[in-house]
């Protein structure tokens, strides 16, 4: 797809995480990040039937704890990462689908605690490239999105 052709977002979108009951988070469009993350807290692994799952829950909305959504998805992999603090950490790495601009794509998402970070969600370079153009001095270009995000307060 030539770069005229790939659709534009801004430095922060709305998306849609339906594979894990994420209706609607703010991401922050990182392409500094290799990877996505995502804000979780009570991480813990598991298997069924020799599978390894990761079980967790997220705030999604920032400055909000009373809602909690409770996911579990396939552990794909557990990477060391280093945050923008500098320190690196292991995380566990899910696929996962997100919904932005019409496009359903399916990403790794590394999980860690996010609770004192801007956002609950980055979206991180693998995810956006060759998938859309970014435009910095926009924000939340997705109409689709706007229009679930107008039915959530305080996000």
């Amino acid at each position: 797809m030539k770069h005229q052709e790939l659709p534009v977002i801004g430095w922060r979108e709305w998306i849609i995480l339906p594979e894990i009951g994420i209706s609607i988070i703010k991401a922050k469009i990182d392409t500094g990040a290799r990877s996505s993350t995502l804000h979780a807290f009570d991480i813990n692994t598991f298997e069924i039937d020799g599978k390894p799952m990761v079980k967790f829950k997220v705030h999604p909305q920032q400055r909000n704890t009373n809602l909690i959504v409770t996911a579990a998805a396939e552990l794909i992999d557990e990477r060391k990462v280093r945050s923008s603090s500098g320190e690196a950490e292991l995380r566990p790495v899910i696929l996962t689908e997100v919904n932005l601009m019409n496009k359903k794509l399916q990403i790794e998402l590394t999980l860690t605690n996010r609770e004192l970070m801007g956002f609950r969600m980055l979206l991180g370079r693998q995810a956006v490239r060759n998938n859309f153009l970014i435009n910095p001095g926009k924000s939340y270009l997705d109409t689709n999105s706007k229009l679930i995000s107008c039915s959530v307060k305080h996000l």
